[in-house]
C-alpha cells in the first residue's frame, strides 16, 4: 500500500490527529505541507491558510488521497510517527526483535523476513495498548519501508480484524 492508498482508506480522524500533532508540536511541518500541497495544485498557500481549521483539515486529507502527493503524505506520516509516536515504534521494534536506538529508529539493516509468531505476539499486545487504527497506520508504514512489504505483514493486515484503517 502506498501513501495516497492509506490516507484514502485511513479514518479522517486519525488525518485530524496526525495535523493537530503538528500544528501544536511543529508548526514549521505543518506549513512546509499545506505550501508543498498547494504547489503541487498550481494554488498559493494562503488559499488554503484562509480557509477554517477543519475546511484546512478535509483539504489537506483530500489532497493526501492523490498519487502525485504520495511523497509528501509519506514523509508527514514517518516524521509524525518518529517524533509523536516514538514509544510505539519503539515497544513494536523491541516485540519484534528489531535493534533501535531507544526511540523506535532502527538501527542496522531491517530484517529480511519477519517471525510470524513473534509479529503476533507483538500485535496481539499492542493492538490493545495503543489506538487500534493509529497503530494499523503505523503497520503499514513501516511495511513500506521495504519493496513489496513483508509477506507476513501483508498477510496479517490482510487477515486480522483488529487492523483495519476506517
Amino acid at each position: 500500500m502506498k501513501a495516497h492508498e492509506l490516507y484514502s482508506a485511513v479514518d479522517p480522524a486519525i488525518v485530524t490527529q496526525i495535523l493537530d500533532w503538528f500544528r501544536a508540536n511543529d508548526r514549521n511541518v505543518y506549513k512546509s505541507a499545506v505550501a508543498t500541497l498547494a504547489g503541487n495544485r498550481k494554488l498559493r498557500p494562503v488559499f488554503i491558510q484562509k480557509k477554517s481549521m477543519a475546511e484546512q483539515y478535509a483539504w489537506i486529507h483530500k489532497t493526501l488521497k492523490i498519487n502525485a502527493c504520495d511523497t509528501i503524505g509519506e514523509h508527514l506520516l514517518q516524521a509524525y510517527l518518529m517524533a509523536g509516536q516514538q514509544s510505539l515504534l519503539a515497544m513494536f521494534c523491541d516485540g519484534m526483535g528489531i535493534p533501535h536506538d531507544g526511540k523506535g529508529s532502527v538501527v542496522g539493516d531491517l530484517p529480511k523476513k519477519l517471525d510470524p509468531e513473534r509479529l503476533n505476539t507483538t500485535i496481539d499486545r499492542l493492538v490493545d495498548i495503543f489506538e487500534p487504527k493509529l497503530f494499523t497506520v503505523y503497520l503499514h508504514c513501516f511495511n513500506m519501508q521495504t519493496p513489496g512489504g513483508w509477506p507476513e505483514l501483508s498477510a496479517k493486515l490482510e487477515s486480522d480484524e483488529r487492523l483495519v484503517l476506517a
